[in-house]
């Protein structure tokens, strides 16, 4: 299969929406097979974000699903009929070159977790850079349990929690609620399966309201430093903080707070 391939089986599995705020929306949409990611999948929600990256006036993304699963993870039925090397790694590439590609985008990117996120599934919530979850949702990386052990999202899993509360779940391929999730780092909010919605969108609304520009710089930053020694985090800080102030979003905004008014920012930024 060509990875980059379209076709209206993947497009319909994986769904996007744009409002006029700029907000954008990925649903994955196979409620019955737990929204499971094989390559047309992953080819779907490649091109989704480029073109959200293209988007001079994209805010947000927020990834959604469809179902009682947010994903279960890979396609294990597609894996097992492809028992070649190069299928595995081209898969899991793909895979890859789609986490990768969130963090880059210079929109936040909030996952809405309604319900089970495992193994590769978790994976998504753990790269994405907010996460808001129903409180029935249920986290793994369970891969263990078939003797495939979730290196790839461990990846951003160790990066959200203390290393070895990761390597417990990646270990014993355990599931851990969505409090639990919160009170480790993995998901910033639990609420109500019928609050889930309001609460995104609080979120959505309270940075709709900030300068796109500085969300946009400070994202980058914040990926960028965390890879740094210390001497070099604060350096790549320095300049970025500088760039930032000569920004009129910022000019802007530091002048409201001496005039003890509300900044401005869509005739700054115009």
């Amino acid at each position: 299969m060509n990875p980059s391939a379209s076709t209206p089986e993947s497009d319909a599995h994986v769904l996007h929406e744009r409002d006029a705020r700029g907000v954008h929306t990925l649903t994955l949409n196979q409620p019955r097979a737990f929204n499971v990611l094989g390559m047309a999948e992953l080819a779907r929600m490649q091109r989704i974000i480029d073109e959200i990256a293209r988007d001079d006036a994209a805010r947000v993304l927020v990834l959604a699903a469809n179902g009682k699963a947010f994903c279960a993870g890979h396609n294990l039925k597609q894996m097992k009929a492809h028992p070649q090397v190069a299928y595995y790694q081209d898969l899991f590439q793909a895979c890859s070159q789609v986490m990768v590609a969130l963090t880059r985008l210079p929109v936040p990117v909030i996952a809405r977790v309604q319900g089970l996120a495992t193994a590769a599934g978790c994976q998504l919530v753990a790269q994405s850079d907010l996460a808001v979850a129903a409180d029935g949702a249920r986290f793994g990386v369970n891969g263990i349990d078939v003797g495939l052990f979730c290196g790839t999202p461990s990846v951003p899993l160790v990066r959200n929690m203390h290393a070895k509360q990761a390597m417990e779940m990646l270990l014993t391929g355990g599931f851990i609620s969505a409090e639990e999730a919160r009170s480790r780092g993995l998901v910033n909010r639990v609420v109500p399966a019928d609050a889930l919605d309001s609460a995104v969108q609080e979120l959505v609304g309270t940075i709709l309201a900030k300068p796109r520009e500085a969300v946009a710089m400070g994202k980058e930053l914040f990926y960028q430093q965390r890879e740094l020694g210390l001497e070099g985090a604060y350096q790549l800080a320095n300049q970025a903080m500088a760039c930032n102030m000569m920004l009129d979003v910022a000019q802007e905004g530091v002048q409201a707070f001496m005039d003890k008014r509300k900044p401005a920012w869509s005739q700054a930024a115009a």
